[in-house]
C-alpha cells in the first residue's frame, strides 16, 4: 500500500492524536474512469502534503499494474491538513483522512471496506457521460452505511461535457437542488478548494469515546519483506500508543506496537493515534495470518471487552484452478497466496490435486478481472509461471436419494442419476442509451435471462433490470454488451440466490482417458457446442503421435463430439522399386498391426504449452497463432 517511511520521514514525528472535532473521513466513489484518482491528485497538490517536484499523475495507484492498465485496485488511505476560514473570518485547522477507492464491480469488497472507515462520501459522476451502473451501486453501498453523500460532477473542462444535464441527473437521484451538486474538474483544480470547505461543512466529525478501552478496527494490512506486517487501522474508542500491549480480539494474539502512525501520503509516526483517526501500526508480526481484515485492536491491559462488528466476509463468485508449471513451485505459490492474502481480503483458496497438472490450489475470486490481476500480481511479484484452469462458478447438485453435493470444480460432479443442479444467479442493472434496447435484450435472452424491469433515467437514457445466471455473464458477456452497445453501456451485478438449471457435465477424452482439466459444466444448449469448440481445438495444439489418437466430447457416456490426430506413419514402401504388389500389401499390414499393438499401450503426452493454450481464451490462442505465422 505504501512503502517504509524513509530515514527522514522517520525523524518528523507528529505530535499526538487530533481532536475529532477538528477530523473528517470521508471516501471517494465512482464508476470506472470517471476521475477519483485524478481528483485526489488535485486534493494532495492543494493541501501541500505532496511537493510539485514530487507529483506524478495517480500518485494513489502505488502498483504498477494499476498505472498501466489506469484502473485502482487497492484503496489508499491518505491524511491532508486543511485551513478552513468559517463564516465568522477565523481560519481553523482540519485533518481531512481521505481513501481513493476502486471503481470496478469486482473491487467492491474494498469499496464496501473503505466506506466503514468514513462518515461521508463524494459522489463522482463524469459531466460528459452521466450516472453509470457502478455510481447507483456505489451510491446504495454509502446509503447502507449512513453516510452524508456530497455530489460532485467532475471533467466540466471537457468540450462534450453537459453538466446541468447531469446535475439533474444526480439531483433526482440524491434527492437535492441542482444547485447543491458541485462542479470540479479533476486535471485543472476548478472547484476543488470548495470541494473541500464542503467536505468540512457537511460530513460530520467521528464520534467514540476517549476515554473508553481503546477499540481499533482493521479496514487492510499490507505485507512489507523489510518490516513484516503492516496494520491499517481506524481507532473507534480510546486511544493507541507507541510501545503498547496490543491484543489482536479474534485471533487473541498479543504484540508490541513498535511503530504507530498516519499516511500522508508517504508513512510519518506519530506519538499516538485518538478517536477518529486513521492510520497504521506496526508490529513486527512475520505471520501474516495474525492480522486479519475486521479484526478488532484493544489494548492488553484494560482492554475492551466487546468486538466491533467488522465486515461481511466476502463469497467468491468465480473459481478458478491455480498449478505451478513446475511442480517444485508449490511452496513458493502457497506463500504468495498467504501473502496476497492479507494483502486481498476478498482471496480465497484451498489445495487441490490433478491428474494433469500435479499440485496447485483451488482459489476462489469476485469476477474474471480479480482472478487476471491476481495472476499478474502472482507473476511480477513472485516470478511464478501459473496455468489456470477454465473459471467456474458454484453448483448445488441434488442426487436421487437426496444427498446434496457443493460443486466448485466439473471434477466433483457426481455421476449417476441427479434430481436437479441449482446454479447460482445474479441481479444485473445494466444503464444505455435508450437506442440500444433492442440489442441488449437479444443478448440476456440469449444468455437465459429474465427482464425485470426497466425505467427511463431521461428522455435518452434508460436503466434495465435483469436476471441472469451467473455462469453467463462471468466470461465475456461484458465484452459483447460494450459492442452491441459501441461502448455506451454500463453494468454492475449483485448475487440473487439460486434456480434450477438443465446443466451437465462435459468430459474431454484422449484416446478413451479423461482429462480433468478440460472438463467442464454447460446448460445442455450448449454442450455441443463447447466439445466441438475444445475437440477441434486440442486437434490443433496436441503433436501427432505414432498411432491414430481420438479425442471426444462425452456427456455421460454418450459422445457428442469426435475429432482425430492422425498417426506419423514411416514411408514403408520407399524401398519398394516396382515389384509384386502382394509384397507392399503385406508391408503395409505389418505396419498396420505394429500400429494397433502401439495404440493399445502408447499414452498420449499432452505438452504444458497445449494446456495453457486450450485452457486460455479463443482470442488470445488466435494472437498466439498469428504470433507465431509472423
Amino acid at each position: 500500500m505504501s512503502p517504509i517511511p524513509s530515514q527522514a520521514a522517520s525523524q518528523r514525528i507528529r505530535p499526538a492524536a487530533t481532536a475529532p472535532e477538528l477530523l473528517r473521513n470521508f471516501c471517494i466513489i465512482a464508476h470506472i474512469d470517471h476521475g477519483k484518482s485524478t481528483l485526489a491528485d488535485r486534493m494532495l497538490q492543494l493541501t501541500g502534503v505532496v511537493e510539485a517536484r514530487a507529483m506524478r499523475a495517480q500518485y494513489l495507484d502505488r502498483m504498477d499494474i494499476e498505472r498501466e492498465r489506469g484502473i485502482t485496485i487497492k484503496s489508499q488511505a491518505v491524511r491532508m491538513p486543511w485551513a478552513y476560514i468559517g463564516e465568522d473570518g477565523v481560519e481553523q485547522p482540519f485533518a481531512l483522512n481521505m481513501i481513493d477507492t476502486p471503481g470496478h464491480v469486482d473491487f467492491t469488497y474494498e469499496v464496501s471496506r473503505s466506506l466503514a472507515a468514513c462518515e461521508g462520501a463524494v459522489l463522482l459522476v463524469d459531466a460528459a457521460q452521466g450516472i453509470e451502473a457502478q455510481t447507483l451501486a456505489n451510491l446504495y453501498l454509502a446509503l447502507d452505511n449512513d453516510l452524508e453523500i456530497i455530489p460532485v460532477l467532475n471533467k466540466i473542462d471537457l468540450p462534450a461535457a453537459q453538466p446541468e444535464k447531469y446535475a439533474e441527473e444526480i439531483a433526482g437521484l440524491v434527492g437535492v437542488d441542482p444547485s447543491d451538486v458541485l462542479k470540479v474538474s479533476g486535471k485543472t483544480g476548478q472547484g476543488v478548494g470548495e470541494l473541500l470547505d464542503r467536505i468540512v461543512q457537511r460530513v460530520p466529525a467521528p464520534v467514540g469515546d476517549p476515554d473508553a478501552p481503546s477499540r481499533a478496527m482493521i479496514f487492510d494490512s499490507v505485507y512489507d519483506t523489510f518490516r513484516g506486517v503492516v496494520t491499517y487501522v481506524r481507532v473507534v474508542d480510546g486511544a493507541l500508543n507507541p510501545r503498547e500491549r496490543i491484543s489482536m480480539m479474534s485471533t487473541r494474539a498479543t504484540h508490541e506496537l513498535l511503530e504507530i502512525g498516519v499516511i500522508s501520503p508517504e508513512p510519518i509516526p506519530t506519538t499516538g493515534l485518538g478517536v477518529g483517526e486513521v492510520g497504521y501500526l506496526i508490529t513486527g508480526v512475520k505471520d501474516v495470518r495474525q492480522s486479519k481484515v475486521g479484526d478488532t485492536v484493544t489494548s492488553l491491559h484494560n482492554g475492551a471487552t466487546e468486538a466491533l462488528s467488522g465486515y461481511s466476509d466476502p463469497k467468491p463468485m468465480v473459481f478458478s484452478g491455480l498449478y505451478p508449471i513446475d511442480g517444485s513451485d508449490y511452496p513458493v505459490l502457497r506463500d504468495a497466496l498467504d501473502k496476497l492474502k492479507l494483502n486481498d481480503a476478498a482471496l480465497n483458496y484451498e489445495p487441490e490435486t490433478s491428474v494433469a497438472l500435479g499440485f496447485g490450489f483451488r482459489v476462489g475470486f469476485l469476477g474474471l478481472l480479480h482472478l487476471e490481476i491476481v495472476r499478474e500480481r502472482l507473476d511480477r511479484e513472485f516470478g511464478l509461471d501459473l496455468i489456470s484452469t477454465a473459471p467456474n462458478v458454484i453448483y448445488d447438485v441434488v442426487q436421487e436419494d437426496g444427498s446434496e453435493v457443493h460443486v466448485t470444480n466439473p471434477s466433483e460432479f457426481p455421476g449417476g442419476k441427479i434430481k436437479e443442479v441449482r446454479e447460482p444467479i445474479v441481479r444485473a442493472t445494466i444503464l444505455a442509451p435508450s437506442e440500444f434496447i433492442g440489442a441488449i435484450m437479444e443478448l440476456c435472452q440469449t444468455r437465459r435471462g429474465d427482464l425485470l424491469g426497466m425505467d427511463y433515467l431521461s428522455a435518452d437514457r434508460v436503466e434495465m433490470r435483469y436476471t441472469l445466471p451467473l455462469a453467463e455473464i462471468v466470461f465475456d458477456f461484458f465484452d459483447h454488451l460494450k459492442s452491441k452497445t459501441r461502448g455506451y453501456a454500463s453494468l454492475d451485478y449483485e448475487p440473487s440466490g439460486e434456480q434450477v438449471a438443465d446443466l451437465v457435465k462435459v468430459d474431454i477424452l484422449l484416446q478413451g482417458e479423461q482429462v480433468d482439466a478440460f472438463s467442464a459444466i454447460v446448460h445442455k444448449d450448449k454442450a455441443y457446442a463447447y466439445g466441438v469448440m475444445m475437440t477441434s481445438k486440442l486437434k490443433d495444439l496436441i503433436p501427432r503421435q505414432q498411432f491414430e489418437v481420438p479425442i471426444q466430447a462425452a456427456v455421460g457416456s454418450r459422445v457428442i463430439a469426435r475429432e482425430t490426430i492422425r498417426a506419423i506413419r514411416k514411408d514403408v514402401l520407399a524401398k519398394c522399386y516396382g515389384g509384386d504388389i502382394s509384397r507392399k500389401r503385406k508391408l503395409l499390414e505389418k505396419q498396420k498391426e505394429g500400429k494397433k499393438r502401439m495404440k493399445t499401450i502408447g499414452r498420449v503426452d499432452v505438452p504444458q504449452e497445449a494446456f495453457i493454450a486450450a485452457l486460455s481464451s479463443e482470442q488470445s490462442t488466435k494472437d498466439s497463432k498469428e504470433s507465431k505465422k509472423k
